[in-house]
């Protein structure tokens, strides 16, 4: 029996669960700033993430380590201002909780009054379980993310498929449980096979968001410059482009200045 799809105002934490026990699947993409923000949240998309892939796609960075808790909080109350309707997510970025439950906490504290934001996500399990509940104690809702944890890189060496071997699988499904025990809301489940990724959705209560991890999970994640093809060196399996924004931008971009050079810019009508 299909259930109605609900209109929902705002979204909220409460709204997630409630579309997953629907069978409503939940859109998310990241965004980093205010105009960019708007226009995702005027589309429709249920969950905004400010990311720490801000690292790459903005300040042009290898990885995703470099980008510093004063930098994520300017891109998420940048992000803030423009939404009316999304749930805003704020990842924790590397070096802001890993070491220290009271640092995690202090970090997480940070977010939400300087931003505004509406929640905050960090990479880990059972490791960072301690932080986990001290964000949660402080009544700040926290998004987990297993598989594929870019904060990570150095210590996987690759960013290949995870848990594709039973004993990672294994403790990929024991963190999801754990997060889900503690009071996490939803978890992203980043590059990781479809079957366990459906296997993880199905035994949890809370959603799962995926990024590489099938259709069998709660919702999807993608990067915004990845999905509107802004980026075109990024061309991983579980990447649809629906816009090539790099044509796009770089036609429109060169006929300006070719219309400046060749004076036909601006013409009669365009000046006072």
């Amino acid at each position: 029996m299909s259930v109605a799809k609900k209109d929902y105002k705002r979204i909220t934490t409460k709204s997630l669960i409630e579309m997953k026990s629907n069978g409503e699947k939940i859109s998310m993409l990241t965004a980093y700033d205010f105009t960019m923000a708007k226009i995702v949240d005027t589309a429709g998309v249920d969950v905004i993430l400010v990311g720490d892939s801000a690292s790459n796609v903005m300040a042009g960075h290898e990885t995703t380590l470099p980008i510093t808790l004063d930098q994520m909080i300017y891109h998420a109350s940048s992000v803030v201002r423009a939404v009316e309707r999304a749930l805003v997510v704020v990842d924790l970025p590397f070096g802001s909780y890993q070491s220290d439950p009271k640092e995690a906490l202090r970090s997480s504290i940070r977010i939400m009054k300087e931003s505004g934001g509406h929640a905050v996500k960090l990479e880990g399990g059972k490791e960072i379980k301690e932080s986990i509940k001290k964000i949660l104690n402080a009544g700040i809702p926290v998004m987990g993310h297993l598989g594929l944890t870019p904060q990570s890189i150095y210590k996987f060496g690759t960013y290949t498929v995870r848990a594709k071997e039973e004993q990672e699988a294994e403790k990929l499904m024991e963190d999801a449980k754990i997060l889900e025990k503690l009071g996490c809301f939803a978890i992203v489940l980043e590059k990781i096979p479809a079957d366990l990724a459906k296997k993880v959705a199905d035994s949890i209560s809370i959603p799962v968001i995926g990024i590489g991890a099938g259709g069998g999970v709660d919702g999807q994640v993608l990067v915004i410059h990845d999905m509107l093809g802004m980026n075109n060196e990024f061309s991983p399996r579980f990447l649809r482009r629906y816009l090539n924004l790099y044509e796009l931008m770089t036609g429109a971009i060169g006929q300006y200045a070719a219309d400046v050079k060749s004076k036909d810019f601006p013409n009669a009508g365009e000046q006072y």
